[in-house]
Parts: structure tokens; C-alpha cells; sequence
């Protein structure tokens, strides 16, 4: 079902928004790619000096029953759903930005206003996991 607006001046508002927001949704998805493929490819963190006792109840001292840590394999987990995301994040933009530019009436349909919300969403969801780091 259609929204419509009050007045064709409003609507055009709305329009330019929603046209503005898209190439900044694209350059936040470029954004988020490049900080996960640094993240990914940064160097391995220092060694902790030997001499000082550390303490077997941290969480980046815990292995897996493969002898893994358990923080590197949450930490690829959390990299691989990043980049999923980011994926899916630019797919919905690109389909929005289609959707925008086809629709030249005076009406703005729930689904672009989903995708929009949709889009927020997983950029959120990916910055989350990017300040764990």
C-alpha cells in the first residue's frame, strides 16, 4: 500500500532525502568493508611478557577442544557475518536506489520505507560487532 504525501512539495522533500541517503548508506558500506579488511588483515597482537602471571580465567586464554582460542574463532565468526551483512547492506541500497529512481509519482511505497529501515539495521548490527574490537 502506497504512502502519500500531503502536498507534491513535501513529497519531492522526501524524495531528495531518500536520494541524498543513498550514496551516503553506499559510502558507510564501503566504509565497513574497508575497516573489516583492515581488521582482517592487520598484524597478530603483541606477546604478553612471559615473566608476568596471567590470569587462566580470561576468556582470550580459553581453547577449544581443537586447541584454538576461543576468542580468535569468535572474533572470525563475527568477521564472517560482518561481511555478510555488508554484502546484504549494499544489495538493499542498490535495490532501493532502483526503486527510487524508478518511482517518479508522487508516492513513496512501504517497501522502499522498509528497505530504509531494513538498511539502518544492518549497519548498526555490523558497527556493533566492530567496537568489540
Amino acid at each position: 500500500m502506497p504512502v502519500t504525501c500531503d502536498s507534491p512539495a513535501r513529497h519531492t522533500d522526501q524524495v531528495n532525502a531518500m536520494k541524498n541517503f543513498l550514496p551516503q548508506a553506499a559510502m558507510a558500506a564501503m566504509s565497513i568493508l574497508l575497516a573489516i579488511s583492515l581488521l582482517a588483515t592487520s598484524a597478530p597482537a603483541q606477546q604478553p611478557d612471559p615473566r608476568i602471571g596471567r590470569d587462566p580465567s580470561k576468556p582470550s586464554d580459553i581453547r577449544m577442544p581443537n586447541g584454538k582460542l576461543q576468542q580468535d574463532e569468535i572474533l572470525k565468526a563475527d568477521h564472517e557475518k560482518s561481511v555478510k551483512d555488508a554484502a546484504q547492506l549494499i544489495e538493499l541500497s542498490e535495490n532501493l536506489k532502483k526503486e527510487l529512481e524508478k518511482d517518479d509519482s508522487h508516492v513513496l511505497s512501504i517497501s522502499s520505507l522498509k528497505k530504509t529501515e531494513e538498511i539502518e539495521k544492518l549497519a548498526k548490527r555490523i558497527r556493533s560487532r566492530l567496537k568489540r574490537f
